[in-house]
C-alpha cells in the first residue's frame, strides 16, 4: 500500500537525518533559502524529516489510520490511476501547506520548518469529507464527528498562527487541511453530496431520540 510506503520511507529519512546534522539542514523548509538561493527541493523534502519522535510518532500515527482509508477510497475512485494519484495528492500537499509561509517567512535567514503536518492534514479533512459523523477520538477516549473537529482545527489553527507563540508551524496545518478539501472536491464533487446526508441524518437521529 502506498500509505505504508509513505511511512516506512519517512521513518528511515527521519532517522537518517537525527544522525546527519548536515543532512537535516540541507532537507529543512527555509524560505530564505529557497527564495535567494533557488533550493526548491525544501518544499517537499522538508515533509520527510521531523524534529523528534514524538513529533514523527503523533504525525505517522494519524497518517496511518486517516491515510489508509483515504487510499481505499482512491482505489475505488480512480481504480487505474489510484497510487499515481494519491502520492501526487500527498507531495502536493506538502508543497501547499508551505506556500504562505514561504511568502511570509522568504527574507527571514533564521526561520526554519519541518514535519509532514501540512500533508497529514490534508489527509485527515479529504477523509473527513466522505465520512463527516465518523467520530475522531482526542487523546484515545474523547471522541467527537469529524465535522465539529474540522471546525475546531481551523479555528485553533487560525488562532494559533495569529500569536505564533510557539514553534508549530499552524498554518501549514490549516492550509493542509484546505487543500485536502479542496482538491478532493475537484476530484470528485459529489463527494458534498454525501457529506451534506450524513450529516443530515445524524441530526434528525438525535432529534428522534429527544
Amino acid at each position: 500500500m502506498v500509505s505504508i510506503l509513505l511511512i516506512a520511507v519517512t521513518i528511515i529519512i527521519s532517522l537518517v537525518a537525527w544522525q546527519k546534522p548536515d543532512l537535516m539542514g540541507k532537507m529543512l523548509m527555509n524560505p530564505y533559502r529557497i527564495q535567494h538561493r533557488n533550493e526548491y527541493w525544501r518544499f517537499v523534502s522538508s515533509g520527510f524529516i521531523h524534529a523528534d519522535f514524538t513529533h514523527l510518532f503523533f504525525n505517522l500515527f494519524s497518517f496511518f489510520f486517516f491515510g489508509v482509508q483515504l487510499e481505499q477510497i482512491f482505489n475505488q475512485l480512480f481504480p487505474s490511476i489510484a497510487s499515481e494519484l494519491y502520492i501526487v495528492f500527498y507531495l502536493l500537499a506538502i508543497v501547499v501547506a508551505d506556500l504562505p509561509t514561504f511568502f511570509k517567512q522568504k527574507n527571514n535567514p533564521n526561520y526554519n520548518s519541518l514535519g509532514a503536518s501540512g500533508a497529514v492534514s490534508a489527509v485527515i479533512f479529504a477523509g473527513i469529507l466522505f465520512f463527516p459523523t465518523e467520530k475522531i477520538y482526542l487523546f484515545g477516549f474523547f471522541g467527537i464527528p469529524g465535522f465539529i473537529y474540522a471546525g475546531l482545527f481551523t479555528w485553533y489553527s487560525v488562532e494559533m498562527d495569529k500569536r505564533s507563540r510557539d514553534f508549530v508551524n499552524h498554518s501549514a496545518h490549516l492550509y493542509g487541511a484546505l487543500f485536502g478539501i479542496v482538491a478532493m472536491t475537484l476530484l470528485y464533487p459529489q463527494v458534498w453530496i454525501s457529506f451534506v446526508e450524513q450529516i443530515t441524518a445524524m441530526l434528525r437521529w438525535k432529534e428522534l431520540r429527544f
